[in-house]
């Protein structure tokens, strides 16, 4: 019940559905059976309503799984450390409806993951029930297509790929879908909708990329790639703009193309193109940290080690809370490792949650931003562009500005203390 499940859930419970979450935190269950959703960018008040009229309840209690004629799987799926997919909250999870299936179940994946997945993984363990596909019970794959704060594109106003291995499965799952999501758009095959997600998400990749090292390149040319970018989006064909970062973030466009890489080289396929991607954006976090401390030998006449730089953002994209795979955490992993000391502030993340991959990080706090605050710092980089920080004070106030999104020119703050990075 986290960013793609509870909005589903409640996407099915505004059209009438009667909705049971299911998540094995029990401290997640029972935020949600108060009504409140957690996250600023879902409002609790649809919660709260589906909570009142009866049609929503969440429970950790997974034996209930035969209760719903639809189980949507929306969990995470990581990385290994060793950058391989990691599919054990998928298969724990499908172990736990295998117990509990019964026939006429549908059960769908929506969770990010390589093309095969539901037919190689998902489906031999729902068989161990003896139960067989397309006749006792029904599978498919819909990725989700959340993009968390996004105002335009709700749940129900994005078009809902759909795919599955027989007739029976893929008309089941279109019949649900098309109750709750404007448009269904039927694919061949489960592995077919698998290969819709990741080729959405390496396409972002792979843009962002070369946007990144453009970024790079002009930089040494003393061009502003932000203005390149502005200019170019004018030609009203052939070109779609993408913007350069600090690095990638969030639970899909770092991670999903390695998904593909990996089932690629069962193919004897070499994912050049892809790799290379990954390597740029991996990369653009080092860019900035060598920025900054080019700036402040530069333009305040000392190095990083012993400099208090304050990281404005910790959230991986703006308006939200998410922090998962947020460059801002390399950056500070990155920074402190070279002797500097961090601060951050985002209005959003008023404390850093417990994150695998730094857990030195781990209930550090955000700090409150005034004029006297600003001052302190040798240098504030600018990670997250929300649009509640007061960039104005920010600019007029901060000794040097390192600026990975360009907000400072879009909220009209200049000055020679302002870098690009």
């Amino acid at each position: 019940m986290g960013y793609v499940g509870l909005p589903l859930a409640l996407a099915a419970a505004k059209v009438g559905f009667r909705v049971i979450g299911f998540d094995i935190d029990e401290r997640r269950v029972a935020l949600l059976n108060r009504g409140e959703s957690g996250f600023t960018h879902i409002p609790s008040g649809p919660l709260a309503l589906a909570l009142s009229q009866g049609r929503f309840t969440a429970t950790a209690d997974l034996s209930a799984l035969n209760r719903p004629d639809a189980i949507l799987i929306a969990v995470p799926t990581p990385l290994s450390k060793q950058r391989e997919p990691d599919l054990t909250y998928v298969e724990n999870s499908t172990e736990a409806i295998a117990k509990a299936l019964r026939p006429g179940q549908l059960v769908v994946l929506e969770s990010t993951t390589w093309p095969g997945t539901t037919r190689e993984v998902v489906q031999p363990i729902l068989e161990k029930s003896a139960l067989r596909i397309g006749t006792d019970y029904y599978l498919a794959f819909s990725p989700e297509r959340e993009d968390p704060g996004n105002v335009c594109f709700g749940t129900s106003a994005i078009p809902k790929i759909i795919g599955a291995d027989d007739p029976a499965s893929l008309k089941l799952a279109c019949a649900l879908y098309g109750e709750l999501i404007e448009k269904a758009v039927p694919v061949s095959s489960a592995a077919t909708a698998e290969a819709v997600k990741l080729t959405e998400n390496v396409f972002r990749a792979v843009n962002i990329a070369l946007v990144n090292e453009l970024k790079v390149i002009f930089d040494r040319m003393g061009i502003d790639i932000w203005e390149v970018i502005e200019a170019a989006k004018t030609k009203p064909f052939g070109y779609m703009p993408f913007y350069p970062g600090p690095g990638l973030g969030g639970h899909c466009i770092p991670i999903d193309p390695f998904y593909l890489t990996w089932k690629a080289r069962e193919f004897e396929i070499a994912t050049r193109f892809i790799e290379l991607a990954g390597e740029i954006n991996t990369h653009m976090p080092h860019y900035v940290v060598s920025k900054l401390a080019e700036a402040l030998d530069h333009d305040a006449s000392r190095g990083l080690n012993g400099a208090n730089i304050l990281i404005i953002g910790l959230a991986y994209k703006k308006n939200i809370e998410d922090t998962r795979e947020s460059p801002a955490l390399k950056l500070i992993e990155l920074i402190e490792g070279r002797g500097g000391k961090t601060e951050y502030h985002d209005p959003f993340v008023s404390e850093i949650p417990r994150i695998r991959d730094y857990p030195s990080l781990r209930g550090r706090r955000s700090v409150a931003i005034t004029a006297e605050k600003l001052w302190e710092y040798d240098a504030i980089v600018i990670v997250t562009d929300h649009d509640s920080v007061d960039w104005p004070l920010i600019g007029r106030h901060g000794r040097l500005l390192i600026d990975t999104r360009n907000v400072c020119a879009r909220n009209g703050v200049t000055g020679p203390h302002i870098v690009k990075a």
